[in-house]
């Protein structure tokens, strides 16, 4: 039987805010949106991923796999730009996808989303320990950051974070936004203050050859290590030269998850069909500035070639390279203070998809009811909170960092082909802000965002495989007859009145 294809309307999801037991309150502007995206995008990442993708992909032109990455991104952003504004409801692509493509796909992306900020949360929460842990070591202090309860490791960092960040969060987001405004501007200090010192030490010849000339990776790398692509084409994996650009921008693509976190909050804005797209596009130039000048510090101050030579390269290890070992502390500080931020605003953006998903009935009602004086999810807060505190506390999740980029671009190829699709069912929508040049922009949006996805290796995809399989199964079993339009269908069958849907 196909499968019907059940389409909430535009009018039926903005009706939704007005419900006061299951709305959000009005806070944020330009600004807040703005601050939220730099908040969670630039964090350790920023000074880690750019020696890496130096190192193994791209060499001295991984400048060019940023801006690429930035590029790909900013596509993504225009589309949820757009649709924010005609749409601005919780949830992001998720309601972006119930309005376009229907119930099934929206249930697809937003099972994603949750697996996409679940694993971010908990990933960004137990690396938040470990430099906990570093910053500690390097004032001397001894403080043991695992604790051992019978036969558990318990690492006592990441909860610490997480349940400081979830009480925060449901006190109120306007509070939440104002610690991590705080927070963010000391982090981009410490990053400014990083790239400065660096240009002091930048050596020309650093820069030459450019582009170095491809090779080959290692021959020990397995099918399931791989990139999906060298998989199914069976082409041997390769190091530099064009290919180690557009793969160094795969992997550096990690740096700007988190955009899309954003647009979650869009219920959450005042005057939100300007102020949405306006803030997500102020961070995302804010960001690709500060990740261009980190990647043209990092591949002049050290070769490329040196940076390979370590088993974790890092922009600490091009400051020890060139003898300024002083400059660990302050990286040590620059990246506990970046994830903190990354921390509060994940938490957020998973409990408001779980909100919207929640209120549509896809999971339990109960879920969705707000708390009447701070306008917050306070349930679905706390125990999002909780699961990703156990998460992080008890499990190495470090593996599964790349299931946070599969996510992310699966939201973002389906949130760029809605674009057209509504564009052409309904053309009668104000759109306060649009995609130039649709619908071929959203089409190469999606085309990227694909290309980046297979640029991530088998493993990843099997694993998103089996995510993807639980899903189906709780959507068949539960989601899809408890449903609120699943029910009016079939309230509207009792009394013989049949409705149009697509299928």
């Amino acid at each position: 039987m196909a499968i019907q294809r059940r389409i909430k309307s535009v009018e039926q999801s903005m009706a939704e805010t007005h419900d006061e037991k299951r709305s959000l309150k009005r806070s944020l502007g330009v600004w807040d949106l703005a601050v939220m995206g730099v908040a969670v995008a630039v964090g350790a990442g920023i000074f880690s991923v750019g020696a890496e993708a130096s190192a193994r992909h791209a060499g001295p032109a991984v400048i060019i796999s940023f801006i690429i990455a930035a590029a790909v991104c900013g596509l993504a952003i225009l589309c949820y730009a757009e649709f924010a504004s005609s749409i601005p409801v919780a949830g992001s692509a998720y309601t972006f996808t119930y309005s376009t493509l229907g119930e099934f796909l929206a249930w697809i992306i937003g099972w994603d989303l949750i697996l996409e900020m679940l694993m971010a949360s908990a990933v960004i929460a137990k690396y938040w320990g470990v430099y906990l842990g570093d910053a500690v070591s390097l004032f001397d202090l001894e403080i043991p950051m695992t604790l051992q309860l019978g036969p558990l490791s318990f690492d006592w960092g990441p909860v610490v974070i997480v349940a400081i960040f979830t009480v925060l969060l449901a006190l109120g987001t306007q509070l939440s936004s104002r610690v991590n405004s705080v927070f963010t501007v000391i982090k981009v200090a410490i990053v400014l203050f990083v790239i400065v010192v660096g240009f002091f030490f930048i050596n020309g010849a650093n820069y030459t050859p450019f582009v170095p000339p491809a090779q080959s990776g290692a021959a020990s790398e397995s099918a399931w290590t791989q990139s999906l692509f060298s998989f199914m084409t069976g082409s041997d994996p390769t190091m530099y030269g064009v290919f180690g650009i557009l793969s160094g921008a795969a992997l550096v693509f990690f740096a700007f998850i988190g955009f899309d976190v954003v647009a979650t909050s869009a219920e959450e804005t005042k005057d939100p069909k300007r102020t949405v797209p306006r803030g997500i596009i102020l961070g995302l130039i804010i960001v690709t500035v500060l990740y261009v000048m980190v990647a043209i510090v990092i591949t002049g101050m050290v070769s490329y070639t040196e940076l390979a030579k370590l088993d974790e390269p890092s922009l600490a290890s091009a400051f020890e390279l060139v003898g300024a070992t002083w400059a660990a502390q302050v990286i040590a500080i620059g990246s506990l203070v970046g994830l903190t931020t990354v921390v509060m605003v994940l938490l957020m953006g998973l409990a408001r998809v779980v909100f919207a998903m929640s209120r549509d009935g896809l999971l339990p009602r109960s879920l969705s009811v707000t708390d009447a004086k701070r306008g917050t999810p306070i349930r679905i807060q706390l125990i999002v909170g909780v699961i990703i505190a156990i998460i992080a506390g008890f499990t190495d999740v470090q593996v599964l960092g790349d299931m946070i980029n599969i996510g992310t671009l699966s939201a973002f190829v389906l949130v760029s082909i809605g674009v057209p699709i509504l564009r052409k069912s309904r053309p009668d929508l104000e759109r306060p802000f649009t995609v130039p040049l649709s619908p071929w922009l959203p089409w190469i949006s999606a085309i990227a965002c694909f290309w980046l996805m297979l640029n991530l290796s088998t493993e990843t995809w099997l694993r998103f495989a089996i995510w993807l399989a639980l899903g189906l199964i709780i959507y068949f079993a539960y989601s899809r007859r408890h449903s609120i339009i699943g029910r009016e269908l079939e309230a509207d069958a009792l009394k013989g009145i049949r409705r149009p849907t697509a299928g």
